[in-house]
């Protein structure tokens, strides 16, 4: 258990650069002239239908790169070398169009566990300088469990704890303190320090309204507006998908906020 955190809801209280990825059973090289190599090259791939998990082992304190010890295809890792980098300014992943902030160690290596549908999935990551880099490529196996919802929370502070709440339809609630749901939802980790991101996932969605919170834990910026960015994705990787993003501001430690309510 988290030592800062009580189990309950807390209502009150690339020039220059060389970039590897490896995620989704991709790598991917940028040297100082820009130029790309891949290994393996983008393309088709087929990975095993419980290789994809909604959510991982999360051991407090909670790290900006925590894995959860997940399979290669259901990882988003590489590193930024010789890339400027600010404790103020993460850099960037953008996962089938869906931009979110990514955090890396001061070797410059991060790793980010990410469930990928079957069907065209892209990955792009910008580091703080402006440099980027992306990769596309198919996931073959049809059984893949797609996401039917994709709750995607950061915020735009250091070191700072919101919490992602997410209450579905039949009165089921994912938070931290119950991260994965009787349904088959999850909330991937508890991101304690940074930006976020914590992402709920459920290939199960229940018909009906659904309710996202996000909850100001606190952290050394809480003396400051936080404000979050929540993106709610439905049928990804279908004809049907639809992304809708709010944005609003957090300004006191122990606020609950309902930043979105939607109907699936």
């Amino acid at each position: 258990m988290h030592n800062n955190k009580i189990r309950g809801f807390r209502l009150l209280s690339i020039t220059g650069a060389v970039l590897v990825l490896v995620g989704s059973g991709l790598m991917m090289q940028a040297d100082a002239e820009g130029t790309t190599a891949s290994r393996p090259t983008n393309g088709w791939r087929f990975s095993d239908s419980s290789q994809g998990n909604f959510s991982q082992t999360v051991n407090y304190p909670a790290t900006h790169t925590n894995s959860g010890g997940h399979a290669w295809s259901a990882l988003i890792e590489g590193q930024i070398k010789a890339a400027p980098k600010s404790k103020d300014q993460p850099a960037t992943m953008v996962a089938n169009g869906v931009t979110m902030p990514l955090s890396i160690d001061e070797s410059g290596h991060y790793q980010r566990p990410y469930a990928f549908g079957s069907g065209s999935n892209s990955i792009e990551v910008r580091t703080a300088n402006g440099d980027k880099t992306r990769r596309q490529f198919y996931e073959a196996n049809a059984g893949k469990v797609p996401a039917k919802i994709r709750v995607v929370m950061s915020w735009d502070t250091n070191h700072t704890d919101v919490d992602l709440h997410v209450v579905t339809p039949n009165r089921e609630h994912a938070w931290y303190g119950q991260r994965t749901i009787p349904s088959g939802g999850s909330i991937d980790i508890d991101a304690t320090d940074g930006y976020g991101p914590e992402i709920f996932a459920t290939p199960n969605a229940v018909h009906g309204t659904y309710l996202i919170y996000a909850n100001y834990y606190g952290g050394e910026s809480s003396k400051v507006i936080t404000t979050v960015t929540v993106t709610v994705i439905t049928n990804e990787n279908t004809p049907n998908e639809k992304q809708q993003t709010y944005i609003v501001p957090l300004r006191k430690v122990g606020e609950l906020t309902q930043v979105a309510q939607f109907i699936y």
